[in-house]
């Protein structure tokens, strides 16, 4: 290089410096690919490292920042423009023509156009895999934001839904409550208020008679007020099922039909079939009350010789049967049994649709009685 060469490479060199630190503050603002700002800024350097080149291959180095930088400058549609003047420097920095362009020799010529075939392919591959790769990271943001959509979208859903279910959960409750009211004063009605009913009427008799007469009134108010204290005792102990409390169904059951046995010249046979489970609270409860009164019913209708109770576990269904050889009835005129007290058939019935049962009832004049529930097997 002569004199006059060397100072043109380092006044270009200088130029290329502060045009650099010019921008860099500028460029760090944020400035997205192809502003105004970007664009000058590539072109400019483009040039200058051109222009260095030309005098010194060594400067070269100065124009590769481009293949790496171009993305961040040049919008798409100049990108590849911006890489092919890139590829130009480069080529000419290799070949043998580093001593000025325009070549004039056909060799260095067929050298320097091998080399930017070279370096343009490298340039236009790397900027079409950079271009693969910003599809993909803008694919993957829009996952992530779709994710983030779908995520606020579940909790909020997750939350309206814990909503419903407390809602309906508080529904549920309030129907159970009123519910039970009903069976409650159902109760109340058929036994407590019906007996005190007879109470009064048996006394105003005893009050109007005289002598043997008066007696027999007082004694059958007396009898009236022993069966409704047992059935208003027998009231209290529906809330609250005792013989469930530490004990499975089955040995619950057991205690029912021995204390009941205790009390009548008949004794009944429990059986059990299949594997037993621990039930759902309400489940037992329910067998265990219409056991209860389908055994009452025995003794105060039936005057049956032999009883059986069988509780079978069968797949996801309980099935609980009272069988006995009394006197039975005819099912389409089916005695009232809720008339001495207890809660008769329907009540029953009611009790095992209330935890999804149903309840059947076969019977014949002197051909016994079968009361059948079905509940489903909801463990505990």
């Amino acid at each position: 290089m002569s004199g006059t060469e060397v100072l043109l490479a380092a006044a270009l060199a200088a130029a290329a410096v502060g045009w650099q630190l010019a921008w860099g503050a500028e460029l760090s603002r944020g400035q997205r690919a192809g502003a105004p700002g970007r664009v000058l800024y590539f072109t400019v350097r483009t040039a200058l490292a051109f222009a260095m080149s030309c005098l010194n291959p060594f400067f070269s180095i100065f124009a590769l920042m481009g293949y790496f930088d171009a993305s961040q400058h040049l919008s798409r549609s100049w990108r590849r423009w911006g890489l092919l003047g890139v590829a130009v420097t480069l080529a000419l920095s290799q070949s043998s023509v580093a001593d000025g362009p325009p070549p004039d020799e056909t060799t260095e010529l067929a050298l320097f156009s091998v080399l930017f075939v070279l370096h343009a392919t490298l340039a236009l591959v790397l900027d079409r895999a950079n271009d693969r790769e910003t599809e993909k990271r803008r694919e993957q943001q829009a996952v992530i934001e779709e994710l983030e959509i779908a995520n606020a979208r579940y909790e909020r859903a997750s939350r309206e839904n814990a909503a419903l279910q407390a809602q309906l959960v508080a529904q549920a409750r309030e129907a159970g409550v009123a519910a039970e009211r009903r069976r409650l004063a159902a109760d109340l009605h058929d036994t407590m208020v019906q007996g005190l009913v007879g109470i009064v009427t048996q006394l105003q008799a005893a009050v109007d008679a005289d002598g043997p007469a008066s007696r027999a009134h007082v004694e059958r108010a007396v009898a009236l007020a022993v069966h409704n204290l047992t059935e208003a005792r027998r009231a209290v102990h529906d809330l609250v099922p005792g013989p469930l409390e530490n004990r499975t169904l089955s040995e619950a059951l057991q205690e029912t039909v021995e204390r009941w046995s205790a009390t009548s010249a008949v004794r009944p046979d429990l059986t059990v079939v299949g594997t037993a489970e621990p039930l759902h609270d309400e489940i037992e409860s329910t067998l265990l009350r219409i056991t209860q009164e389908a055994l009452s019913n025995v003794a105060k209708h039936a005057h049956a010789t032999r009883v059986g109770v069988t509780l079978s576990y069968i797949d996801d269904e309980v099935t609980l049967d009272v069988r006995d050889d009394g006197r039975g009835f005819v099912p389409g005129h089916a005695l009232q049994l809720s008339d001495r007290g207890g809660f008769g058939l329907d009540g029953m019935r009611v009790r095992a649709g209330r935890v999804g049962g149903v309840l059947d009832v076969e019977s014949e004049p002197d051909g016994g009685t079968a009361v059948s529930a079905r509940v489903p097997l909801v463990r505990r």
